[in-house]
């Protein structure tokens, strides 16, 4: 296994890189200037100039250690340039989705008193401008692009990113020895980052991780997976969550990994097959599209062509649980015929997928393993910095969310009298553990500090013993760690059944007809649910059934397509108790997203947002029983 550069804090770790490779043409980012661009790639020589610029003029604008800045940007190269001068002056990075409307990151800059904000587009700029008066802490907002409304920069409080990096490099010998002081100041015991986790209800809180709790995350990452100066990695997942901030940024630096920027979220296919990525972290979303995908175009084929496609799938998963045999030729013509496409499609280097932020379900991670496409599913929380577990490479268990990382320790807690019925850390591997089912609790060095300026939210999430209370229900399966649902995801139906929705929706995610369901039965004798189709492929069946509509909202009354979706759910609703079984459906025609309010950044269901939303079907369906 590599070696990783030694370091305790963010600054020493990028202080160690640049040393490292100085003088050498070692890539450390990449980025397209502009859609018809290539990529260009960016120097740790180049990194360290760009660093040091933008460190000197957050000293000559007198951020102190432990004061607070600001970023509302997507993920690019500007944003890690940033995110390492903040570091190496002491500051804090105070990261922000750029989902979020004006009012909430008013409320952000206002909770955490940020003295500076760096905004990325117009779109941005726009929302900074409108409450800078309401945000007493701000002194200037800087933004990374110049707006295509020059009105924006009519404010004197607005100045280009691209200036203030001209400042900072005017430097003088006497402003570089005190950036150097203070870098050297930072201990891991210092706030790092406050990451504002994106609730489903009430105000956001801000999780205050630590320079140690992030680093001790990072180095227990790479005791579990392999990363190396030879690894390239495609950015896309939001830098401001915890998840892509030390898995997708901070744990591939470490590794020395080259690290491209994705033009945006809806590029990540066609950017896949230009930098050609050997590591890419992702939420379960992107793989379940490209499983749909590719199950859609093996149903447009010939019976002889989908008898292929299945008997190469078969290949896989026995090569893949350790067959290897005759099965070993029988890949290699799997993946000529079939697998090869598919990995053309990711670029043709990928040595694995690594996946978290929501749960994958078993059928879509066993799919891409059995085409020769790991896929490395973990868990963990925006508080826990974020890793608590990972699947070990090699011995992955589809369904589970792998072992506990080095140095922490997770513990199962019975929800019925709150006693700690099992426990595992990292150093007790191996272990074939098995426990009964509980809140998964967490404790070690990745555990948060707090809450910025909430004690009260601390004191119910962190236990006067250290452990963090995930609010996870779950258990150990011979040394993995399984999740079941969420705590508050519970749903109680009217006999008193605990029903967590979970589940019974990653069971429906493989069905060709449905993009997105939600489950619904708080109190009522019977679960019932909201789904969102496939518009595409209803659209074909339309087409190929000649059925005619004004419209998608039209197509969904249509009697044809609600006895499609009755069939579907009958037939998936045959692997659930009697009590979960989905009786009743609403399609919506229109897709939950994050713009609108029904997802958070991450890509989770905001249910009482949907229910609130769509309350009068929901009604609807138990009123009609």
């Amino acid at each position: 296994m590599p070696t990783i550069v030694s370091f305790d804090t963010i600054p020493q770790l990028y202080l160690e890189l640049a040393e490292k490779y100085k003088g050498t043409d070692k890539t450390a980012f990449a980025r397209k200037p502009s859609p018809s661009d290539g990529y260009h790639t960016i120097t740790w020589d180049t990194v360290r100039e760009d660093v040091n610029a933008v460190a000197c003029y957050l000293l000559m604008q007198g951020v102190e250690k432990g004061e607070r800045v600001a970023i509302l940007s997507e993920n690019r190269y500007e944003w890690a340039v940033l995110d390492l001068a903040i570091q190496s002056v002491g500051a804090i990075n105070v990261s922000l989705y750029t989902t979020l409307p004006a009012s909430q990151c008013e409320y952000i800059i206002n909770d955490s008193g940020s003295k500076l904000f760096f905004v990325s587009t117009g779109i941005q700029l726009k929302k900074a401008v409108e409450i800078f008066d309401r945000c007493e802490s701000l002194s200037r907002v800087i933004a990374f692009d110049e707006p295509k409304a020059a009105k924006w920069m009519e404010n004197e409080f607005v100045t280009l990113f691209d200036e203030i990096c001209d400042i900072g490099r005017g430097a003088d010998d006497a402003l570089h020895r005190k950036l150097e002081l203070r870098a050297r100041d930072v201990s891991p015991e210092d706030i790092s980052t406050l990451i504002y986790t994106s609730g489903t209800t009430g105000n956001p809180k801000g999780a205050m991780l630590t320079h140690g709790n992030i680093v001790s995350n990072v180095k227990a990452a790479h005791k579990s997976i392999s990363i190396s100066p030879s690894d390239r990695c495609l950015s896309f997942l939001p830098l401001c969550h915890s998840f892509e901030r030390t898995g997708g940024y901070y744990a591939m630096m470490a590794g020395g990994a080259e690290i491209y920027y994705a033009e945006s979220v809806d590029t990540v296919a066609k950017n896949m097959t230009e930098m050609n990525p050997t590591i890419v972290v992702s939420v379960p979303r992107l793989f379940e599209k490209i499983y749909n995908l590719v199950t859609k175009n093996v149903e447009k084929g010939s019976a002889i062509q989908q008898s292929i496609f299945a008997w190469a799938l078969g290949v896989g998963e026995r090569y893949w649980r350790g067959d290897r045999g005759l099965v070993s030729l029988q890949k290699a013509i799997a993946d000529k015929l079939v697998f090869s496409k598919l990995k053309e499609r990711t670029g043709g280097r990928i040595r694995f997928f690594v996946s978290g932020g929501a749960a994958l379900p078993p059928d879509i991670g066993l799919f891409f393993m059995s085409a020769g496409l790991n896929i490395i599913e973990g868990y963990g929380l925006t508080e826990t910095s974020p890793v608590m577990s990972v699947n070990p490479f090699g011995k992955e268990r589809m369904g589970t969310v792998g072992h506990i990382v080095s140095g922490v320790t997770v513990g199962i807690q019975r929800l019925e009298d709150n006693k700690i019925i099992a426990q595992l850390s990292g150093e007790d591997y191996p272990s074939t553990l098995t426990s009964e089912e509980g809140e998964i609790l967490n404790r070690g060095p990745n555990t948060m500090k707090g809450y910025w300026n909430n004690e009260e939210a601390t004191r119910e999430m962190i236990d006067a013993d250290g452990w963090l209370h995930t609010g996870d229900v779950g258990r150990f399966e011979d040394g993995y760690l399984k999740i079941t649902d969420r705590i508050k995801h519970m749903i109680v139906n009217a006999g008193g059944k605990n029903i967590y929705p979970g589940p019974i929706e990653e069971l429906f995610k493989t069905s060709k007809w449905i993009d997105q369901l939600v489950v619904v039965g708080e109190r009522q004798p019977f679960m019932a649910s909201l789904i969102v189709p496939d518009f595409e492929a209803l659209r074909l069946f339309a087409k190929e059934q000649g059925i005619t509509f004004d419209g998608i909202e039209d197509l969904l009354q249509k009697e044809e397509i609600l006895s499609l979706f009755r069939k579907e759910i009958k037939d998936y609703s045959k692997e659930l108790a009697s009590h979960e079984k989905i009786r009743d459906f609403r399609l919506i025609p229109s897709e939950f997203t994050v713009e609108s309010g029904e997802l958070t950044p991450t890509m989770k269901v905001k249910r009482r947002v949907i229910q609130e939303r769509y309350g009068d079907l929901i009604e609807e369906m138990f009123a009609e029983k």
